[in-house]
This record gives structure tokens, sequence and C-alpha cells, in this order.
């Protein structure tokens, strides 16, 4: 496997070489040192934890991502069952044993790039987060509307995000030089790029969109077994989406549309609803897959591994303060109970650190003593003091002069742990950094291609052609290249649309961070001419019908 950091500067590079603010080159700005390949994270990744800790700080107080947002109310009801068989079978999390049972809960959806006062109806993925108050405490899932993400490693999103974000000395706009000058150096960001730049990059609504929990989770019984998760949520609503030219519309006269739709549906007591379903698989690295169940630029396949409803989502209550509750509402990947757990996915493990470390830069040290925020199980910490504490986490009985464990003077003491302390498979490696060995970077991008709409198709070419069309010709070429790996008929429009053919990018070699598949290897022989991909059978996360919803001015 090729890597960053085994490449050696191209002859007669004269580029200043990166290093951290401590003056110590970076020898790879790709990967987070890990044990083995697919992880888990360390936690003395310096340099990441350097990138991500500043990165989480450039903003005063305006979130850097996700600043565009609205926050909704309402109760999680269990089905009780995974399947035909007790939620039990899979899982010790309370919250999903018995039929009927109600969890209260709060749901913010956003936009990533835009800032506060941007328009909710840009081209970009949606935030999807739902925070549920369980009797065991907060579980925070947090996630998007699009399933998949642009990067695997966690310590490639400030860049990423700085590639979306206005030009960081003219700050006129975002510029797609800039976003496809990564992008075309990012592989596996394709799959999510035939998402955002098709309709469902623009949801007509947020009651009208899917969402995703991205990451790969764990469930684990009373018996300490574990399962791989991926959770879906489905609208009873329906998809459905916007065109540019929709979208184009509705932003000329009305920024918030998304936010007023939302509050609106709940006033007239059209309370939307969604449907928690998830996939199941056992705990291992699966070999026999051709890409790796712990990569957020994949999904599972529908068809291998089907969806299980588990419950449902009703939203029934606006905000009764915006700023209260949805501006200082504080998400965390970190927050499970349990019953529920990390798997070694690299990017939930950067997410975990970075959310909280956010919240506690943005909000302050005390935000989870915010009413939006706080559990509503008892909490009893010894955590004092900080900035704008109003409160004390005391436990019933408990000595207040002593903040400390262990005591013997009337302290808080450590609770029974509920099943066993190991799980899962044994992890063995070295320490490294390195890429996932099985990055398999356009198979999913072309399916998904070929598994959309025609008026899908259509409107994701015409996107592509627009935002590439600004970009300056090797990034273009590139883009060309790698949607030619992925799918002929994606990469011969794009290509057409610019006036690029296939023999004007056979040149190009894979990136140097690449490591093509002889599978791949045989598309590049071949590119343009390699013929349709079989999907047949095939189910895919965006199977769901989506409708256009048409807007004049």
């Amino acid at each position: 496997m090729t890597t960053a950091s085994s490449q050696q500067p191209e002859p007669g590079a004269k580029r200043p070489v990166l290093t951290n603010r401590q003056g110590h080159p970076v020898h790879d700005n790709q990967n987070q040192r890990t044990i083995g390949a697919r992880g888990p994270a360390t936690l003395e990744n310096y340099q990441f934890l350097e990138k991500i800790s500043h990165f989480d700080r450039e903003r005063i107080p305006e979130r850097v991502v996700h600043a565009r947002g609205t926050t909704a109310f309402g109760y999680f009801e269990a089905y009780g069952a995974v399947g035909d068989q007790p939620a039990s079978v899979f899982t010790r999390a309370k919250l999903f044993q018995e039929k009927g049972k109600r969890t209260d809960l709060a749901i913010r959806f956003s936009t990533v790039a835009g800032g506060r006062d941007s328009s909710e109806v840009a081209r970009d993925p949606r935030g999807f987060a739902v925070k549920f108050y369980t009797e065991d405490g907060n579980w925070d899932l947090v996630g998007n509307n699009l399933g998949v993400f642009f990067i695997r490693d966690a310590i490639k999103f400030p860049d990423f995000i700085h590639s979306q974000k206005p030009d960081p000395v003219t700050f006129e706009r975002q510029d797609p030089n800039r976003a496809f000058d990564f992008l075309s150096q990012s592989p596996e960001a394709l799959h999510m790029v035939t998402l955002v730049f098709g309709p469902r990059g623009i949801p007509a609504s947020y009651r009208t969109q899917q969402g995703f929990g991205v990451n790969t989770y764990k469930w684990v019984n009373a018996q300490g077994e574990t399962k791989l998760i991926k959770y879906h949520w489905i609208p009873k609503q329906g998809v459905e989406s916007y065109t540019a030219e929709d979208a184009a519309n509705i932003q000329a006269t009305d920024l918030g549309s998304h936010t007023r739709d939302l509050y609106q549906a709940i006033e007239r007591g059209d309370y939307p609803e969604w449907e928690l379903l998830v996939q199941m698989m056992d705990d291992h690295e699966h070999p026999e897959l051709d890409f790796d169940p712990l990569d957020d630029t994949k999904v599972w396949p529908e068809e291998v591994f089907p969806l299980h409803a588990v419950g449902k989502m009703v939203l029934n209550r606006a905000p009764e303060n915006f700023f209260a509750e949805n501006e200082q509402i504080a998400f965390g990947t970190g927050v499970l109970v349990d019953g529920l757990d990390f798997s070694d996915d690299k990017m939930l493990v950067g997410r975990t650190f970075s959310y909280s470390d956010t919240q506690r830069y943005r909000v302050g040290p005390n935000y989870l003593q915010l009413p939006v925020n706080a559990a509503k199980a008892k909490v009893a910490t010894n955590q004092r003091d900080g900035q704008m504490a109003y409160g004390v986490d005391l436990g019933e009985g408990q000595n207040p002069h002593v903040n400390y464990e262990p005591s013997i003077l009337g302290g808080l003491r450590e609770a029974e742990y509920p099943a066993h302390d190991e799980q899962g498979p044994e992890i063995t490696g070295r320490l490294t950094r390195k890429r996932i060995p099985r990055t398999n970077d356009y198979k999913q991008a072309g399916e998904r291609y070929l598994l959309s709409e025609q008026w899908e198709r259509d409107d994701l070419v015409a996107n592509l052609v627009d935002a590439l069309s600004q970009c300056d010709r090797p990034i273009q070429e590139r883009m060309v290249w790698h949607f030619l790996m992925a799918e002929d008929e994606l990469g011969l429009r794009v290509g057409d649309g610019l006036g690029i053919t296939p023999a004007d990018v056979s040149h190009l070699e894979p990136l140097a961070t690449q490591s093509l598949t002889e599978e791949e290897l045989n598309r590049l022989a071949n590119l343009g001419k390699n013929g349709t991909r079989d999907v047949s059978g095939l189910t895919m996360t965006h199977c769901v019908p989506n409708k256009r919803v048409v807007v004049e001015r």
C-alpha cells in the first residue's frame, strides 16, 4: 500500500515543507497513528490533536461547521424487537427493550459549510443529529442525510472543511477551484460527490430527507457479545429534493425556508416522523467483502445486510427560545449509553474527540449544565467550577466537601459494571500511519450513479459540469479521470460537458497515495470503454424514491 508517509518529493519540487507550530516537519498529513492500518487510533496522536484542536477554535462563537441549523423536540418510540427477535438479543440498551417505550429527544438539522445566516437551500450535506434523553443518560447519534462522508480519516477534516470554505485571502465565496483541488486529490470523496452534487444535496425540506449515523458503531448485549451497526432514518413523509434551479428560486426571496416549513408543520399538528432502522454485521474485519465495514465513505449493501426497523421518531415541539435551545445545543459522537459502543472507525474516533472539544470551547466547559444539553437521568460528578458554572453535580447524600474518588468520607463511588469489561475481537498490530488496505474508492460511486433515477443523474452531471467549468484544466482532467474510473457514462458525460475525452486523460497515472486493485487497473487500461457496471439485485441507501419539488419564480 502506497501511503503519504512513503512518498518522496517530486523531482525538482521546491514547495515549502509542512510543519506544526512547534516547527516539527509533518511527515504524514493523511493518516492518524493507529494500531495497524484499520485502527484503533492512539491517544498520543500529537499532530492530529494539535491540528483538530486548533480547527475546533477557529470561530467565536459561531460553529465552525453546522452553523446554520434548527432544532425540534419530540420522542423516540421503540418497537422492542429487531426483525423477529427481541432487541435484547443484540443490545442491552434500555431504550430499545420494550415495545412502545418512549424516550424524549431533541434533533438538530443543519447545513455544513455556510454561516449562521446562510441559505438553507445551499448545496451541502445536512447534519442530522439526535439527542436521546434516556434513563441511563444522554445518547447522541450524530450523522448526516447522505449516508457517507468525503474522508475516512479524521486528520483530514480541517483540510476538507478549509477547502469548502471561502478563500482565506479574499473571503469572497466558496471557490470551486479550491474545493475540487482537494477533491481531485482525495479519491475516497468520489462516492459523496455523486450524492452531494445530485438533487439529494439540496433536500426540499428537513422533513423530507433521510438520515444516517454514517459511522459504524457497535451494539453489546448482556453477555458482552457485539455486532457492528449502521443506523438509518427513513422519513414517513417520503424523500423530496430540489434541483439547483428550484433552490435558486427559493433562495432569491428566502434564506430560512426549511426552518419555517418544519415549525409550521409542527404548529398545525402535522408531526414529522422517521423510522429508525439498523443494519448488523458480525464484529470482525470481513475479508470476504471488497470494502472495509469501518470505512465511512462506503455503505453496506442492503440485500446482504438487510435493514431492521427498531423504532420511530416523532417531532412535536419547536424551541421556546431559538438561542437557548438551538445555538447552545451541543452534540458529540462519544455520548453513548450502556449497550451501545464505538467501533474502530478512524473517523469516529477523531470525531469523538473533536465534537466535545469544540463544545467546551464554543459554549464553555459547563455546557452540559445547560437545560437543552443536561441529562434527564441523575447526574453526580466531581467536576467543579469553570466558566459559567451555576450548579454543583452532587449525588444524593454526597458529602459536599469531597470532590474526589476514592474516599471513605462520603464521596461518590464507582458504579457496578453492567456486564463484561472485555468485548469484541482481539486487536493486534504495530503502530503505524497507513490508509486502510481495502479503499475501493470507485465501485460504490459508479453503482450509486447507475442506481440513481434518470432525473437525478441528469442533474448530477449538469451540476458537476457547471462547478468544474470554473476550475483549472489539470483539476478538470483529474476529476474526469476519477469519474471514468467509477462509471463510463458518468465520466463520458461530464467530460463531454467540459470538452475532455478519455484520450485526454489516459496519460494520467494513479495518485501517489493510491494503490489500485487488479480490477481497478483493468478499468484504467480500458478507460471509458469498460461498459456498464452490473448493479442487478443491488440495493443501496438511496434506492428510496426521490421526488423533485419544482419551484418557479
